[in-house]
């Protein structure tokens, strides 16, 4: 797992890497980056086939997306982890989006390199 700083997010995007955030569709739909996916940690583990590398996990501080990058690293995804999450993002200046809580995740929306 690698340490993602948010100056270096835009290099993971053109890389095709998957923004997964992992926090609930509440909080998703508050504030999140713009071109990333919810997928609520607790249920990772149902979608694990379904997701490719490179990935970079996004929560709130940065815990549940430690959580989440070391589940994806051990099935083999070369992932990262976005540091300070979306609090640390947002205190840098970097915009967030705004929207209603997102439908169920389906992979084949996520952004394709």
């Amino acid at each position: 797992m690698q340490d993602v700083f948010p100056n270096e997010l835009s290099l993971w995007q053109k890389r095709g890497a998957l923004l997964l955030d992992v926090r609930s569709p509440v909080e998703y739909a508050a504030g999140h980056i713009p071109g990333s996916r919810n997928l609520p940690l607790e249920q990772l583990l149902e979608h694990l086939s379904e997701l490719k590398s490179p990935i970079v996990t996004i929560c709130a501080t940065g815990s549940r997306a430690g959580l989440a990058a070391e589940v994806l690293e051990y099935e083999g995804l070369e992932v990262g982890k976005l540091v300070g999450g979306i609090q640390g993002y947002a205190a840098q200046g970097y915009r967030l989006e705004r929207s209603h809580p997102e439908p169920p995740f389906h992979p084949q929306e996520a952004p394709c390199s």
